[in-house]
């Protein structure tokens, strides 16, 4: 994924940044499993070593999942983003990063939740994505990753009347797993479902994968 197609998505999430917090901040009120798994990802991250809201935007699975007892700092690319996940959440720590050349330290983390971080990223580049994460994560490590289950590649130019230009990617759940172990992680578990009402989030099948650091 070169630099032009990064720099495209963070100008785009800048400029979005105010208008998805207002809509996307208390999204998790509206959906049950997402919060039902999100307890589970908790519960099951060994120890209470730090874990990483990857993709963080606003900040919503951060306060999420910190309020469930979780360790847990945010990062993102875009700093129009994490502008906001301050705002919203002031007693959490964000930071900026690229999940493509992660800067932190090997085994660093306890837990990684991924939450549609991976909606941008095209398939090529998602290999480099999973090994950064299974880099950064501790042995026994838990990662669990939502995305929007399908084979469509979706160009907008303008969201909520705002300009953007941006690829938005989904992916068949079985080529994310054969991916992630590739990388070197054991699938635990995976579960799908279709999309909640129209008012609540976009209409596409969502997959989630908990995906765990052996060794």
């Amino acid at each position: 994924m070169d630099e032009s197609a990064l720099r495209s998505i963070r100008e785009s999430y800048d400029r979005l940044a105010d208008e998805y917090a207002r809509r996307i901040s208390n999204e998790l009120q509206y959906k049950p499993l997402d919060r039902e798994l999100l307890g589970r990802f908790v519960m099951e991250v060994p120890g209470t070593g730090q874990v990483c809201d990857m993709g963080c935007g606003p900040g919503q699975v951060a306060r999420y999942i910190r309020d469930l007892g979780a360790n847990v700092f945010g990062l993102d690319l875009s700093a129009g983003m994490l502008k906001q996940a301050r705002r919203l959440n002031p007693d959490i720590s964000f930071r900026e990063g690229n999940m493509l050349a992660l800067d932190l330290p090997n085994e660093a983390l306890a837990g990684i939740a991924a939450f549609y971080a991976i909606v941008n990223i095209p398939k090529t580049s998602l290999p480099v994505v999973f090994r950064e994460m299974q880099r950064v994560l501790r042995p026994g490590g838990l990662l669990f990753l939502a995305f929007h289950a399908g084979d469509e590649i979706l160009h907008k130019d303008q969201l909520w009347e705002i300009n953007i230009s941006m690829d938005f990617f989904l992916f068949q759940p079985s080529a994310i797993r054969r991916c992630l172990e590739g990388a070197g992680f054991v699938i635990e578990d995976a579960v799908e479902r279709g999309p909640y009402a129209p008012e609540v989030e976009y209409q596409s099948r969502r997959a989630y994968i908990f995906a765990r650091k052996v060794g």
